[in-house]
C-alpha cells in the first residue's frame, strides 16, 4: 500500500524534475554505497578533452556530496524550485524547460574552465532558484522564521547563509551569474525596444519533448507558494 502511494506521488512529478531528481539521489546512493568514487564523477577538463571521459560533463552536475545537513539543504531546494518552474511557467513547454537546462549547463561548464569548481550540481540549483525568484518578484518569503523578504532576494539570502556555513560564495555567485544571464535573454530583452528573442528551443526538442495538447483539468503546484517549509514558504504582497 505504501509502495503504491509512493509510486503514484513519484509518477505524478514532472517528468524533467523527476529525472534530475532521481538521478542526483541515485549517484549519492552508489558513492554512499562505493559502487563509484566522485573522483570519477567530478568536473575536470583535462580528463574530458584529452582522455575523453565526456560523462563527466553531465555527472559533475549529479553529485551533492556525502548524504548530511548539504545534501537534504540542496535536494529539498533543487527539488522545490525544479518542479514549480515546470509546473508554473513552464507548464506545457517541456522542450523549454529542456533547453534552459541544455543552455544554463553550457555557460556553467564554460565558467567552469575559469573558476576552481569540481562540483556544479549547487551552482545549477542556485541558477533555477533565481530564475524563479526573478518570474515571481512579489512573493514575499520566510527563511527560518528570522528573515521577510520579498522572492528576487531569496538568491542573496542563501548565498549568505551560504557563507555562514563556511562555504565559498562562488559556486552561488556562478548559478546567480547564469541565472541572471538566462532571465535577461528570455524575459527581458525581448520587450526591449529594439530587442528580439535570442534564445529559440531547437524544434528537435520540442518534437520529442512537447505534447501536442495539454489537459485543462490539471492543477499544478502554484509557482508562487515556495510551500512546505517554513524558511521556504511565501505569499503574494497583500495576500
Amino acid at each position: 500500500m505504501a509502495y503504491q502511494t509512493f509510486r503514484q506521488e513519484y509518477l505524478q512529478v514532472p517528468p524533467v524534475t523527476r529525472a534530475y531528481t532521481t538521478a542526483c539521489v541515485l549517484t549519492t546512493a552508489a558513492v554512499q554505497l562505493e559502487l563509484i568514487t566522485p573522483f570519477q564523477l567530478y568536473f575536470n577538463p583535462e580528463l574530458i578533452f584529452k582522455h575523453f571521459q565526456v560523462w563527466r560533463l553531465i555527472t559533475n552536475y549529479l553529485f551533492f556530496g556525502p548524504v548530511g545537513f548539504n545534501f537534504l539543504f540542496n535536494m529539498i531546494f533543487l527539488y522545490r524550485y525544479c518542479r514549480m518552474l515546470e509546473e508554473g511557467s513552464f507548464r506545457g513547454r517541456t522542450a523549454d524547460f529542456v533547453f534552459m537546462f541544455l543552455f544554463g549547463g553550457l555557460l556553467m561548464t564554460l565558467f567552469g574552465l575559469f573558476v576552481n569548481l569540481v562540483f556544479l550540481g549547487q551552482a545549477f540549483t542556485i541558477m533555477l532558484v533565481y530564475v524563479w525568484s526573478r518570474r515571481n518578484p512579489y512573493v514575499r518569503m520566510n527563511f527560518f522564521g528570522l528573515l521577510i523578504f520579498q522572492a528576487p532576494f531569496l538568491p542573496w539570502v542563501l548565498m549568505g547563509f551560504s557563507l555562514l556555513l563556511g562555504n565559498s560564495i562562488i559556486v552561488d555567485l556562478l548559478g546567480i551569474a547564469v541565472g541572471h544571464i538566462y532571465f535577461f535573454l528570455e524575459d527581458v530583452f525581448p520587450n526591449q525596444p529594439g530587442g528580439g528573442r535570442l534564445l529559440r528551443t531547437p524544434y528537435v526538442l520540442k518534437a520529442i519533448f512537447d505534447t501536442p495538447e495539454d489537459d485543462p483539468n490539471y492543477n499544478p503546484l502554484p509557482e508562487e507558494r515556495p510551500g512546505g517549509f517554513a524558511w521556504g514558504e511565501g505569499q503574494r504582497l497583500g495576500g
